[in-house]
């Protein structure tokens, strides 16, 4: 007979789950990593079965989809569940990694977490890219062909990679198999890196809104935080049902529902909103290699700032300057994205290099210098240390 109270699933569910020590004093900010999962985990039941209709062939791959949304039991509301998911998916992450930003939740001994974190959004973008050229629209040819041509940058060895991701000498069958497939796959390693971002979390515990470092005030995570993690739940499937049953195709692109025709070129190439901030740091460079290492170097700056963090004290809700340095970061992500959308013409042009310019210096000296004050204004009952 089994001792359920002994069994090692039951001990480890037990103590990572129902009795994990969580600070007092956590928001509902906090709320966003487990919505997060909820998303991921729907976005891999959902994918799962638009597999089981789907057929990755250039002749067949655009009505396979329509099949899916006009002959399938349910399948509109599949593929709008999957298509909404991925916006709303980028959303939670999103106000995740700005939550950590103001918090300090990036700052020692939370390195690796924040590393980690930094790897699952670069394997979303990569996932998200991938799916976004399935449906084999104008908008999925284009942008598989723009996006991948950006590899020829590399010196040397770039036009076999471009060949390499194409399987020929253009944008083909052999491409969308291959997306499909790693679209596919990719998943599965984001559910894997997730598994060892909440380990990282565990080692050290969760941060808190005032960053003090405290192995007292702490309660189980059930019954009394979980609380907080289904209201919000609630409050995401409201807003998921808005988009999905009332504008399931406002955050899409009405390109996408003409068939991919490699002779004719849409008037305005986009991508799907959660990547014109990136876009627009492209485009902002008139190099094109410089212009994918500063995309590139957007992503990896987030690697280095638990290690360009100067201050002592460790949440912005203490930090004055560095508070005001946070705002400044998150309206230059937004001029981002607003300018990605618009065409490579005058004014957007130099508004574009300008703000891409601000973005680097707010990370590489805004962060730095905003810790260096903050140190230097504290009070000393404020000086938190590690």
């Amino acid at each position: 007979m089994i001792r359920w109270n002994k069994h090692p699933l039951i001990a480890f569910i037990s103590s990572h789950i129902i009795e994990y020590p969580t600070p007092l004093n956590l928001n509902y900010m906090w709320s966003f990593g487990s919505a997060a999962g909820l998303c991921l985990v729907l976005q891999i039941i959902t994918g799962i079965f638009l597999a089981m209709h789907y057929t990755p062939h250039i002749d067949y791959a655009f009505s396979s989809v329509e099949h899916i949304m006009r002959d399938v039991n349910n399948g509109w509301l599949i593929r709008y569940l999957h298509a909404n998911g991925a916006s709303i998916f980028f959303i939670v992450v999103y106000c995740h990694i700005f939550r950590g930003l103001y918090y300090g939740s990036y700052i020692k001994p939370r390195e690796l977490l924040w590393a980690s974190g930094v790897v699952i959004f670069i394997l979303m973008m990569a996932t998200a890219f991938m799916g976004y050229v399935l449906p084999w629209g104008q908008m999925s040819f284009w942008g598989v062909t723009v996006i991948t041509n950006l590899f020829s940058a590399i010196p040397f060895i770039g036009k076999s990679i471009v060949e390499w991701l194409w399987g020929g000498f253009s944008v083909d069958n052999a491409t969308l198999n291959r997306f499909f497939s790693f679209h596919y796959l990719i998943p599965f390693l984001i559910a894997g890196m997730t598994i060892v971002h909440l380990s990282l979390l565990h080692q050290h515990g969760s941060n808190n809104p005032i960053g003090v470092e405290s192995k007292g005030n702490k309660i189980p995570f059930y019954p009394y935080f979980y609380v907080k993690d289904l209201l919000s739940f609630f409050i995401l499937i409201w807003v998921f049902s808005f988009f999905v049953f009332f504008h399931p195709n406002v955050m899409g692109h009405p390109d996408n529902y003409i068939p991919a025709d490699s002779l004719k070129t849409p008037a305005h190439i986009v991508p799907e909103w959660y990547f014109l901030p990136f876009y627009a740091i492209l485009r902002a460079i008139p190099h094109k290699v410089g212009g994918v290492v500063m995309m590139g170097a957007s992503l990896i700056i987030l690697f280095f700032l638990p290690f360009i963090h100067l201050a002592k004290i460790r949440s912005g809700t203490f930090r004055l300057a560095y508070r005001g340095v946070f705002w400044v970061i998150l309206l230059n992500f937004l001029a981002l994205m607003w300018l990605g959308q618009k065409p490579v013409a005058p004014p957007y042009i130099g508004v574009g290099q300008v703000v891409t310019f601000v973005y680097f210096c707010l990370f590489a000296i805004g962060v730095p210098v905003s810790g260096l004050i903050d140190s230097y204004l504290a009070k000393p009952h404020l000086l938190f240390k590690d």
